[in-house]
């Protein structure tokens, strides 16, 4: 009976079981410094990217940008640009760009790639060939900067 039941399931549920594989960062493809494809192939999770954008070991959104979304959140920086509104600016694809690794759209940008396991200057050695954030979280934050609106 079990695995009749379980052979419905994979019928009537069947491509939802199967995970999409991520995007590896070495493999991210960007256009203007868009990133026009899902990394994961899975929708963004808006509550779960607010959280990564607030984290101080994950995103660290605030260390540089300001958000009144966040007002419990003390110490915004100011060295980024406001991301109040931010979706009315940019599209996902192109804050998806921004995200994983602003560099291909403003080269001279301090902002750090969050998905981009390519070594940098100052990297230290624990973190070589690894990205700060996973291609879900970047998916997630995506998700949560396209609800700044007005």
């Amino acid at each position: 009976m079990k695995n009749q039941l379980l052979a419905a399931l994979v019928v009537c549920v069947g491509p939802t079981l199967v995970a999409a594989e991520d995007v590896a960062s070495s493999d991210v493809i960007f256009s203007d410094g868009a990133v026009l494809a899902s990394l994961t192939g899975v929708a963004g999770d808006a509550v779960a990217g607010r959280a990564a954008f607030i984290n101080r070991k994950q995103g660290n959104c605030l260390a540089c940008h300001t958000n009144s979304e966040i007002p419990e959140q003390s110490f915004h920086g100011e060295v980024g640009p406001p991301l109040d509104f931010v979706s009315e600016r940019w599209t996902a694809e192109e804050l998806r760009g921004i995200v994983s690794n602003a560099k291909m759209m403003f080269p001279d940008t301090i902002m750090p790639a969050f998905y981009n396991g390519v070594e940098a200057d100052r990297t230290l050695k624990k973190f070589a060939g690894k990205t700060v954030l996973s291609a879900q979280q970047v998916e997630d934050i995506v998700a949560y900067l396209q609800t700044l609106s007005e």
